[in-house]
């Protein structure tokens, strides 16, 4: 049987690539299909997969641009659908319901945000995907009827200790066999970014203060470009080797919310300063529940220095991280066998 999996971001690369190898060991036929999107491309060469790039070309911001990638994306999975006979359709993006729906095949629609979140996106999404499976945490709106939740977390699926061990050779190699704090600043260009701000260069400017002055190291990963005066901070590496230095950080301070997940189900301490504060069900799980992560909204600016400097003060943080992710790995599943299972079972459906 033929599965098509549609990858539109660095993080459902992770997501599905233990999936994708179990799926293929079990003799089904995967179909990777991806677009252009930050490293996306480079992590799927390095993986050795062969893939078809529906969209070569980044799109164009604003609502209208978004909506029209959308449907050249939808148009074009479905010519796929239909001359590679494919059975079922997964992934996040809209244009992977709209396919299904119209070639009349069964989709699995993959997410970890709520719908308060990504409203947009759920509504262009829910009405036409067959079931929407999500951490057990997170709200789908009115289409509960068709959500599956289960005990744990996307990041949990490649970071899970069953899949990833941190090595201490890619920190050699890169040159981080110190002590160091991973700055990590996200592009915000997607649909449910719009207004929503994040670390600006006078607030990393003043992080950058407080580090070096706990005689900490530095090191910056963006997805945009840098500023010249932030190039001497700059990481550079291989995409694949990202989760190795993020386990080897003292800290991750962000305004990103996927790598503040990735921090907490590693036990590394992360500060994400972001308007998605208090709004998004995961991280405030990891938070509140499990206290692997600290939220700070942008209209508190000086919170994120003190809390910064707090978790600095600290010397034994890690540990006590590391104590709390023993927690969190103790009441989640392993998410990479699930979701085999849960395709598995669809196809039989």
């Amino acid at each position: 049987m033929t599965i098509l999996i549609y990858l539109s971001h660095p993080a459902q690369f992770h997501f599905f690539k233990f999936i994708i190898s179990a799926l293929e060991r079990q003799q089904f036929k995967v179909l990777v299909v991806i677009k252009t999107k930050d490293v996306l491309e480079e992590l799927v060469q390095e993986q050795g997969w062969n893939y078809r790039n529906i969209q070569p070309v980044p799109r164009k911001s604003g609502a209208v641009a978004i909506f029209w990638a959308m449907l050249q994306r939808s148009w074009r999975i479905r010519r796929m659908v239909k001359r590679e006979k494919v059975d079922l359709l997964i992934g996040t993006d809209a244009s992977i319901a709209h396919a299904a729906f119209w070639s009349m095949k069964k989709s699995i629609t993959t997410l970890e945000d709520d719908y308060q979140v990504i409203k947009h996106l759920a509504r262009l999404t829910f009405p036409f995907t067959t079931v929407i499976v999500v951490p057990a945490c997170c709200d789908v709106g009115r289409w509960t009827s068709k959500k599956v939740g289960y005990q744990g977390y996307m990041k949990l699926a490649y970071l899970h200790p069953a899949y990833f061990r941190p090595s201490q050779e890619v920190l050699v190699k890169n040159d981080l066999n110190t002590d160091y704090v991973l700055i990590r600043l996200a592009a915000l260009t997607a649909h449910h970014d719009k207004g929503i701000g994040g670390l600006t260069e006078n607030l990393v400017e003043q992080l950058i203060g407080i580090i070096q002055g706990r005689g900490v190291r530095v090191c910056i990963s963006s997805e945009s470009p840098l500023p010249a005066k932030f190039a001497p901070f700059r990481l550079v590496m291989k995409a694949n080797d990202m989760h190795h230095i993020l386990a080897g950080a003292r800290l991750l301070v962000s305004d990103s919310q996927s790598m503040s997940v990735e921090a907490a189900v590693l036990g590394v301490p992360s500060i994400r300063f972001s308007d998605f504060v208090g709004r998004i069900s995961v991280l405030e799980e990891l938070e509140h529940r499990y206290q692997l992560t600290f939220g700070v909204p942008t209209d508190k600016p000086d919170m994120l220095l003190e809390t910064t400097e707090e978790v600095l003060k600290e010397a034994d943080s890690r540990a006590v991280f590391q104590l709390r992710r023993e927690r969190l790995l103790h009441d989640k599943i392993d998410v990479t066998a699930f979701m085999t299972d849960f395709i598995r079972s669809m196809l039989k459906m």
